[in-house]
């Protein structure tokens, strides 16, 4: 189980800093969220925590696999019992139900004392790279790893359901802490795009300490007023090409 853990921990946080911070570094610069890149004291702090973290989630898993609170779940093995209409409705509403929850818990963390007795550790990484998906203080790993086995009391779930639901979260994770933005120019304005999270506003997080909670949509910080202020314009900064950009400011000029 651990093993399961780390190895897709590895493999996708692995592939995304290999393409960005080796093979296309140059290549994609303009969009580097931030110029600068962490130092690898950091990195190592990020890998470390972040195999820490993978051991933490197949304890949780084993727990909930092995032992009898299964039993007391609504985990089911027959794929046809429920069938795939409801597997795909089942898979959409654990992440709905996971931003959520992530928001909330997200947020409380950043309450004074908490923040220092087991979030502060993410912070460290103000510049972060993919390997800082899992840089978690143990105590937060476990709030992070409670999702499925809470959800798994209210709503019946296939284990392909949750691994596949695994897979998309470190997958949108590794996204959120790339340092570089993948979505294209004016995303915050497609119908679509305006609700979607993205790299720049979960880094924007992890460089000023406040604001842009969510992890998969916008939806909560709007509706709570958490959203930065200058999160538009960045994303704009960023995914905009520099010519286009040199343009507008000669025109403005």
């Amino acid at each position: 189980m651990w093993l399961v853990h780390l190895v897709r921990y590895l493999l996708v946080a692995g592939s995304f800093y290999a393409l960005y911070y080796g093979w296309r570094r140059h290549r994609l610069a303009a969009r580097k969220i931030q110029p600068r890149f962490p130092k690898n004291t950091d990195l190592r702090r990020e890998i470390g925590y972040s195999i820490a973290t993978t051991g933490v989630f197949a304890l949780v898993s084993l727990t909930l696999f092995l032992t009898g609170i299964r039993a007391h779940t609504l985990m089911y093995r027959d794929w046809h019992a429920y069938g795939t209409a409801y597997g795909l409705f089942s898979f959409a509403a654990l992440i709905l139900l996971h931003d959520t929850y992530f928001y909330w818990t997200h947020r409380a963390m950043h309450h004074p004392r908490l923040f220092r007795m087991m979030h502060l550790v993410h912070h460290k990484s103000t510049n972060p790279s993919p390997w800082a998906a899992y840089a978690f203080h143990p105590l937060e790993a476990i709030v992070e790893a409670l999702i499925v086995p809470l959800v798994t009391f209210v709503l019946p779930l296939h284990l392909y359901t949750v691994m596949t639901f695994l897979l998309f979260m470190i997958v949108y994770n590794v996204y959120g802490h790339l340092g570089w933005e993948l979505m294209p120019a004016r995303w915050h304005r497609h119908w679509l795009g305006r609700w979607l999270n993205t790299s720049v506003n979960h880094n924007q997080h992890h460089q000023f300490f406040n604001g842009n909670y969510g992890l998969y949509f916008r939806w909560w910080d709007e509706w709570m007023g958490t959203t930065r202020p200058d999160y538009a314009s960045a994303l704009e900064r960023v995914t905009t090409p520099k010519q286009a950009q040199k343009a507008s400011e000669a025109v403005m000029h």
